[in-house]
């Protein structure tokens, strides 16, 4: 490799000659003549330092045990089958003016039935929206409309920190003494 200069900067006639000779070797160093790279130190694995900067890591690499674990898109057994198992799902919802409730169909997430003390002829007719006895009108609204709709049987899944007492409570008693079974 008489051809390449020992500056870093090469004389366009130098780029000519070193095109124009034959090269000595066939491996991959002798293709690049501009690049001062000795074949030496590439066959010789006593030096790390100039190894190091040679080396091309992959694109990608392979996720590790904890990454893989951790997926969560992936449901569980229970999670796909229990809107088949128990597919109609009692919503209720207390505000500080009124009580909402609804059963849903889980699979179609279609309302079966609602009963809502904002309603005209609850509203004109209860002395008080929010009340036990507003509770118990819900109640039994919510299971003639269910069964109205051929729905027998429900489910109600109390939300995070959410006891089954009070105003929940007779809500819940009240669709059961009405005929409503809940699953």
């Amino acid at each position: 490799m008489a051809s390449i200069s020992s500056s870093s900067f090469l004389f366009s006639t130098d780029l000519f000659q070193s095109r124009s000779l034959k090269p000595t070797s066939l491996s991959w160093s002798s293709s690049f003549p501009n690049i001062n790279i000795s074949t030496n130190s590439i066959t010789n694995p006593s030096l790390p330092s100039l190894n190091k900067c040679l080396v091309v890591q992959a694109a990608w690499t392979r996720r590790s045990r904890s990454e893989a674990a951790k997926r969560p898109s992936r449901k569980s057994w229970k999670q796909k089958t229990d809107m088949y198992m128990r597919p109609f799902l009692l919503n209720v919802f207390f505000s500080k003016r009124f009580i909402h409730a609804k059963v849903m169909h889980r699979p179609t997430s279609k309302v079966i039935s609602v009963a809502t003390t904002n309603s005209k002829d609850l509203r004109n007719t209860l002395p008080s929206l929010t009340d036990h006895n507003a509770c118990r009108v819900i109640g039994k609204l919510i299971a003639e409309r269910s069964m109205e709709a051929d729905v027998f049987a429900m489910s109600y899944e109390p939300r995070k920190d959410e006891r089954i007492e009070g105003k929940l409570g007779i809500v819940l008693d009240t669709i059961k003494e009405n005929g409503i079974i809940f699953v």
